[in-house]
């Protein structure tokens, strides 16, 4: 498979394995729903921080393999899921600071180029977010 915006090849990855081994987590998956939902409410963490802390201070290695469901659908279950999903709101504050800083350095030519890159990847993501429903049909990002 092809990388996005290059012309080579994708490096090879690391897979994990078919069944992840869970013998040394302590949490039970109805634990781990519920930590899951208390951070996302109290702390107002992102999913993909969400599984950060779980990984680094629970020792939850996978949430999907623990409990069947991805963060995100435990989330969405306790509705608590926010409406911009967490990747695209990611994109999208990245393009406004790459935008600030060309109206700085406007000869910043490689950059241009950049935001140009992110807005299309802004532009694809959205249009994938709509068609599965996630954003409403409505949403626009502005240049």
């Amino acid at each position: 498979m092809a990388r996005i915006h290059a012309r080579t090849k994708g490096k090879s990855g690391s897979q994990m394995p078919a069944t992840m081994d869970l013998s040394f987590v302590t949490l039970k998956p109805k634990e781990v729903e519920e930590l899951v939902v208390k951070m996302s409410r109290e702390d107002a963490y992102e999913p993909s921080k969400i599984g950060l802390v779980l990984r680094d201070k629970y020792a939850v290695p996978s949430v999907k393999a623990l409990c069947g469901k991805s963060i995100s659908k435990i989330l969405e279950e306790a509705e608590e899921l926010d409406k911009t999903p967490e990747d695209l709101r990611a994109l999208v504050t990245k393009a406004t600071a790459l935008k600030k800083h060309l109206a700085a350095n406007p000869r910043d030519e490689h950059n241009k180029r950049g935001l140009l890159l992110i807005e299309s990847r802004i532009r694809r993501l959205s249009n994938y977010y709509k068609r599965i429903g996630r954003i409403d049909m409505n949403w626009s990002y502005n240049k």
